[in-house]
């Protein structure tokens, strides 16, 4: 489909940012610093909570500079001091300090849960003048012509755009109504993972992320919150895909029960308070590979267009990242539109690449099947700790490093 090329000035411009998330929010945000009040719809009631840790690291983290986050994330990041290995009697087995590998291992040297990055997104959102921002909203329908993109909205509304996000998600409707059915671009990579909040154990040790393997291709870890008095459970379940565990909240609960029954240490703790657990999260590990990530006038951001599922650890940073560059190009090309999403593609698609990538051995490596497998890692894990091999180590570490981060000053926070 073609699009017109008439020149459009920035502040004219109405975009659509389908999902106030990290990557969402963030475009809103750089958006409206370039002249450009995005409209956000939001299918849940409010701003969710909690989630699981993310860290910033490499471009993610100078862009989290350059878009003037630091000061709201200083605030609220969690102070981990590192990763430990508990066997099934609680004895730590093994202690990987943060700074062991600089910052960039498992525990990053800036830590901080979805929920909080989140609002210091909100927060500077409103400091800048705000957004049109509706909870409980979510796309139903989109037709797109030369010249913009007519939207249907669950309650019925119907508006008109000239570009639309989608910032949906891993099972964005976004995508599938523009783009196709989820199963053309999702590659499912062997199990699943929930996250959730719980009151901290006594056993649990402050400030580290404590992991625990258990047989049968099961990993349980406990993650400490800026609140001392509670903690995040996470949890990987390696297994074959079950389509009918897709929002069954219980059969997802009792299949975690289940794999938790004789785990030791802290399972029988972990599945009992999730009985209670105010925000119980599950889905499955999937990686969404697209051969473009725009058709016409809508572009996908963040796992909505190229989620590499948690086991990567970037998907914070190719959210970020991603709107970082988004909005920069649009802003830049506001009267192209066309010029806009193709440079956003192909500026971006260099670190997508290698962000993307999983590390060696992927869930398997995580969630050994047998007690022998769970000694084995560790072993391997120990070695990975000794100097000879700290070279090896960063430089896996530090795989998106090399990715110039391309320079929007117009859109750069006042300091």
């Amino acid at each position: 489909m073609g699009i017109n090329h008439s020149a459009t000035p920035a502040g004219q411009l109405r975009i659509l940012v389908s999902g106030g998330g990290i990557g969402g929010n963030a475009v809103a945000l750089q958006l409206l610093r370039a002249g450009i009040r995005a409209t956000v719809v939001e299918r849940a009631a409010e701003p969710r909570p909690g989630g699981q840790a993310v860290d910033l690291r490499g471009p993610s983290r100078e862009v989290a500079e350059r878009m003037g986050l630091m000061p709201g994330i200083r605030e609220t990041q969690l102070d981990e001091r590192g990763i430990k290995y508990i066997d099934a009697k609680g004895r730590t087995t093994l202690r990987m300090p943060a700074e062991l590998f600089e910052g960039k291992g498992a525990v990053a040297e800036i830590e901080i849960t979805r929920g909080d990055l989140n609002q210091v997104l909100l927060d500077l959102i409103a400091e800048e003048g705000g957004v049109d921002y509706r909870y409980g909203e979510h796309i139903t329908g989109l037709t797109q012509d030369d010249n913009g993109v007519d939207v249907t909205f669950a309650s019925g509304a119907t508006e008109r755009f000239d570009l639309v996000i989608g910032a949906d998600g891993l099972h964005s409707a976004t995508r599938r109504l523009v783009f196709g059915p989820e199963e053309q671009f999702a590659t499912y990579l062997g199990g699943y993972m929930s996250f959730f909040t719980m009151p901290t154990p006594e056993s649990l040790e402050p400030h580290w992320f404590s992991m625990h393997s258990i047989v049968g291709a099961t990993g349980l870890g406990l993650r400490p919150d800026a609140d001392p008095a509670t903690c995040k459970a996470v949890i990987m379940l390696r297994g074959d895909a079950d389509p009918a565990l897709r929002r069954d909240v219980p059969a997802q609960q009792e299949l975690i029960r289940q794999r938790l029954a004789a785990g030791g240490w802290e399972s029988a703790t972990v599945a009992e308070a999730m009985k209670q657990t105010p925000d119980f999260y599950f889905d499955e590990l999937a990686r969404i590979t697209m051969p473009s990530w725009v058709q016409g006038r809508v572009a996908l951001l963040g796992d909505a267009g190229y989620c590499g599922s948690p086991l990567t650890g970037q998907g914070t940073a190719m959210a970020l990242v991603g709107a970082y560059v988004l909005a920069g190009e649009i802003a830049g090309h506001s009267g192209d539109a066309s010029r806009a999403l193709a440079r956003y593609e192909e500026v971006l698609r260099p670190f997508v690449a290698t962000a993307q990538e999983l590390p060696p051995g992927g869930l398997a490596a995580m969630t050994p099947k047998s007690a022998f497998g769970i000694r084995a890692g560790q072993t391997i894990s120990k070695l990975m700790t000794l100097k000879v091999f700290k070279p090896l180590m960063m430089k896996m570490l530090s795989k998106t490093e090399a990715y110039e981060l391309p320079n929007y000053s117009a859109l750069t926070a006042a300091k």
